[in-house]
């Protein structure tokens, strides 16, 4: 077994890696690296942390976010970058990481890539669509020009617009067209002439240049703004084979700053030729459609009848229709007249004294019928109600008695008696005689009837 005591010097884990990242900084204080960018994560602390691989290896990368703004592109997934870093140890973990100060796209160049990226980003939204594109006015009063006031650019486009048009309005907007100050310049500019609401056209230009020159009309700030321009925008930015992404934004792009002019300005000898013919083929048109409303009045005048000629006929059809309406009239109070006779004979017919003698006659008639009928009826009932009156009397227990019988009850419990053998000697009987009772005693009970 190894003694510690026995070894040069015996570390902490903290030690030795505190070792170890002096050992790399000192010996890789700066180093240039290439490779592919992947697992990027962009945390809301600004930073971006990532994987730099190729085909053998991988390490552990960060850029830091005040390097991140210096960059001109997005850092993405699948990315070929170049670029300085320090390699350090991040202790926590013992893990060596690169931390980049500069990085630069591997084969292409950062503005190139910028442009690329925003342009894609810009596409995606519908910022180019052509749905977005206002129709420029055929001849504007006024031109809103934004460049630079001392380029070859604008005196190009001011004698291009003098010789085609010399009384249009024009007002300058002088800004920077590269560097860093241009994009907010350019920015302002296009704010202030749409706050002014003074020109129909606004022109963005700049004379010719490389890809950094140009980088001011490459921006997403400067995109934006002519965007939301009210006022069509057209761009006449560098030479033919330059496009920006302001020229994908605008209404309208030229090849060049004067093409730009000659887009928003018509030729006024044109303007003025094209008018001198339409004005004669107007002249021409007008006279052939007066002769032809004089052709079309001396015919109508040829047909049309004398108003005199026309009252009289008015008047011959009026004393006709006179004559038909009496007509009519006549005819119709004559069948109003037969058919009041009619329904006056028919109403006398039906003469409400006539039924009413009829039905008053009917009435006696009735009356003496149904007279006899109660009196032959009453007589009837008053017989039906002696002979019953007399059946009943036959039929009253109170009669029976009168005629000798009697009515026997067994005491105590007052049974009424219809035989001699409910009754024994010494039993009390009461007897109902016609006018009041009489209680006795049975003597003798004689069962058989031949004894009665």
């Amino acid at each position: 077994m190894i003694n510690p005591s026995h070894t040069k010097k015996l570390y902490t884990v903290g030690e030795l890696t505190k070792q170890i990242k002096h050992l790399l900084e000192d010996t890789f204080p700066f180093v240039w690296v290439k490779g592919e960018i992947s697992n990027i994560g962009n945390p809301s602390s600004g930073h971006s942390y990532f994987t730099l691989k190729d085909s053998q290896a991988v390490i552990q990368s960060v850029i830091f976010r005040q390097q991140k703004k210096q960059l001109k592109f997005d850092l993405a997934n699948g990315l070929n970058i170049i670029g300085m870093a320090r390699l350090s140890v991040y202790e926590p973990r013992g893990a060596y990481q690169l931390i980049f100060e500069h990085v630069e796209p591997e084969g292409i160049g950062s503005l190139q890539l910028a442009f690329e990226q925003l342009k894609e980003r810009l596409a995606l939204e519908g910022l180019f669509d052509a749905r977005h594109k206002t129709e420029l006015p055929l001849l504007p009063d006024t031109i809103s020009i934004i460049t630079s006031e001392t380029g070859a650019a604008l005196r190009d486009m001011l004698n291009v617009i003098q010789r085609r048009f010399n009384t249009m309005t024009i007002e300058i907007f002088p800004v920077q067209v590269q560097g860093d100050l241009a994009p907010g310049q350019i920015c302002q500019a296009l704010a202030a002439a749409n706050r002014r609401n003074r020109s129909q056209v606004i022109i963005l230009a700049r004379g010719g240049g490389s890809l950094e020159d140009l980088h001011a009309f490459n921006t997403e700030k400067v995109a934006r703004s002519v965007f939301d321009s009210r006022i069509p925008v057209i761009t006449g930015i560098g030479h033919e084979t330059d496009f920006t992404i302001v020229d994908f934004v605008a209404d309208l792009r030229a090849p060049t700053p004067s093409a730009a002019a000659e887009l928003a300005v018509p030729e006024k000898k044109i303007l003025l030729n094209t008018a001198n013919s339409l004005q004669y083929r107007l002249t021409d048109l007008t006279s052939r459609r007066i002769d032809l409303f004089r052709q079309t009045v001396v015919t109508l005048k040829s047909r049309l009848k004398s108003p005199k000629n026309y009252i009289e006929d008015i008047k011959f059809r009026l004393s006709e229709l006179e004559e038909r309406m009496q007509r009519s009239c006549r005819h119709a109070l004559f069948v109003q007249k037969e058919q009041l006779r009619f329904v006056r004979a028919l109403l006398e017919k039906q003469s409400p004294e006539a039924s009413v003698s009829k039905n008053e006659t009917e009435i006696l008639s009735l009356k003496k019928r149904l007279g006899t009928a109660v009196s032959h009826k009453l007589a009837d009932q008053r017989n039906r109600i002696d002979k019953a009156v007399h059946v009943l009397g036959n039929l009253n227990p109170h009669a029976v008695l009168k005629r000798g019988y009697t009515i026997a009850y067994h005491l105590p419990g007052r049974r009424v008696l219809t035989r001699s053998d409910q009754a024994g000697p010494g039993d009390q009987v009461e007897l109902i005689l016609a006018q009041g009772k009489l209680t006795t005693k049975v003597i003798k009970e004689h069962g058989k009837k031949e004894d009665i």
